[in-house]
């Protein structure tokens, strides 16, 4: 049995009444994370449950609804940024050459860098008490990078003597010496000279 609301939209009740609530919870989960992420992104330090929800537009009790704790908070950006960079990786290349992926690719490496530095204390000791497995998420990061590489190795845009440590080690040297979004024109320009690094070096024309 359905019927029309006042702007016309068909409504079925039932089983899709059900379901409607939860896609709206999931949908004001979703958009909380958004905001989270920004404020860690822009904060100097950490910002508080509070301060978050205020950016939000919604009341301190229905961030706790969503999230019970800073923790649980932290965790959900954590890992949404690293499904960002390991499904980002993908999904640049189906749209883009190796070496503008890789490029593209950085720049989320920087914001999950600069969302990192707003959720610092929490995030290191999630990491000691095991709550966070940093292991699993550097594997994760270098597969990332490695996709991008054989990609580049395969049309020849990237050198083949790279390997994803090297990118890894060079970024994370970018982001702490120049962090976003505060420095981010010098970590680009950096960013900029890396890329040129890694493209191969140009065969000299016959003579």
């Amino acid at each position: 049995m359905s019927d029309r609301n006042t702007n016309g939209a068909r409504s079925v009740s039932g089983d899709a009444g059900v379901r409607a609530p939860r896609a709206d919870a999931a949908r004001n989960r979703d958009q909380l994370l958004v905001v989270a992420t920004r404020v860690f992104m822009a904060a100097d330090g950490e910002p508080s449950m509070r301060a978050i929800a205020r950016e939000a537009g919604v009341g301190i009790a229905t961030l706790y609804r969503h999230f019970p704790t800073r923790e649980s908070l932290v965790d959900a950006v954590y890992q949404d940024q690293i499904v960002r960079l390991t499904s980002g990786a993908r999904e640049l290349l189906a749209h883009l050459p190796p070496a503008e992926s890789m490029r593209r690719w950085m720049d989320l490496f920087g914001d999950w860098t600069a969302a990192k530095n707003g959720m610092l204390g929490t995030l290191r000791a999630m990491i000691e008490s095991g709550e966070i497995a940093h292991a699993q998420t550097r594997t994760e990061l270098l597969t990332a990078i490695t996709t991008i590489l054989d990609a580049g190795r395969t049309a020849g845009d990237l050198r083949s003597d790279i390997t994803a440590e090297d990118i890894a080690a060079s970024l994370i040297g970018i982001f702490t010496v120049f962090p976003r979004p505060e420095q981010e024109a010098r970590a680009d320009r950096l960013l900029n000279l890396l890329m040129d690094g890694l493209r191969p070096a140009a065969r000299p024309t016959p003579r």
